[in-house]
């Protein structure tokens, strides 16, 4: 049994580029968990606080209960779910997760595998990351559910048998002239741009393409904040800040809030700028909440 690919390829809803992250978030956690204590089983009551941070946090703009994943992903064999009426899931519901005392964890073939192959867990843990999460966000969520780094050698085999275009970052970075479509930072050491990156608007783990016009050259404050939702593209290609987003600091108004309707830096003429159906597609799944009114310049005195 393959449980690399089966990590992948985990049955999700989904209907046009929608996200629905929650059973990969669970299965992250479980993976995290089993590291630190193979034996350890997952109370529901006792870990419902934790699934719900992550998914608030990197799970879709939409929220939903933990209780869903904890549920559904038993039908891919990966976890198994026990409580007071027997094995087995008791519901969808979290008033009958926790009324009748649910626990879960990984199914008992993929713990025995765990145990005999020591790189399966970091390997099944860059599956999940690599399919269903930008890279930008990889190292952090590992942290935020107990995983040390996934491995990087990991490469997958995609049932539409994709491979990332390794000349994208140098096409975005030329089209946008080597600064941030956002702020235009472009700092160098030497000629080497330093802290400039190329991220995807619509994410290539939802079939957005290594193309110049799903991409922005970004540094790499706004390229985590971009990939986290509180940064989008509006119409006009202008930058979007997200109500959501908190910062009284000065450091927080001129490198978030005040960039607020401020147009895109690039790219160059005769360069296509980012395409209207991926920057739907980020508006949609990735950017959080309402954006901020567009910020007036001050009235001359």
């Amino acid at each position: 049994m393959n449980w690399v690919e089966r990590a992948a390829e985990l049955r999700q809803w989904s209907r046009g580029g929608v996200r629905a992250p929650h059973k990969p978030l669970l299965l992250l956690y479980a993976l995290g968990r089993f590291q630190r204590d193979a034996d350890d089983e997952l109370a529901y009551s006792a870990v419902e606080d934790d699934l719900k941070r992550l998914l608030e946090e990197y799970g879709p703009t939409n929220r939903t209960s933990p209780a869903y994943p904890f549920h559904h992903l038993v039908g891919d064999g990966v976890w198994e779910v026990r409580s007071d009426r027997g094995s087995g899931s008791p519901g969808t519901g979290v008033r009958e997760l926790r009324t009748t005392h649910a626990a879960g964890r990984l199914a008992p073939e993929l713990r025995a595998a765990l145990r005999r192959e020591r790189s399966l867990l970091g390997r099944m843990a860059r599956a999940l990351l690599d399919a269903n999460f930008p890279p930008s966000l990889h190292a952090e969520l590992c942290e935020a559910v107990g995983l040390e780094s996934a491995p990087a050698e990991v490469a997958l085999r995609t049932t539409a048998g994709r491979r990332r275009d390794g000349r994208m970052r140098e096409l975005v970075l030329t089209a946008y002239e080597y600064r941030c479509a956002f702020c235009g930072y472009d700092g160098r050491i030497g000629p080497v741009a330093a802290g400039l990156e190329a991220a995807h608007v619509r994410w290539w783990a939802f079939d957005g393409p290594d193309d110049v016009d799903n991409g922005l050259c970004l540094c790499s404050l706004h390229h985590k904040l971009f990939d986290k939702g509180v940064l989008g593209v509006g119409d006009g290609h202008r930058v979007l800040v997200s109500q959501s987003f908190v910062g009284h600091s000065a450091a927080a108004r001129a490198q978030v809030t005040d960039l607020s309707g401020r147009p895109l830096l690039g790219p160059q003429p005769g360069t296509a700028p980012v395409a209207a159906s991926h920057r739907g597609w980020h508006t949609a799944q990735v950017f959080r909440g309402a954006p901020r009114p567009a910020r007036t310049a001050p009235s001359p005195a």
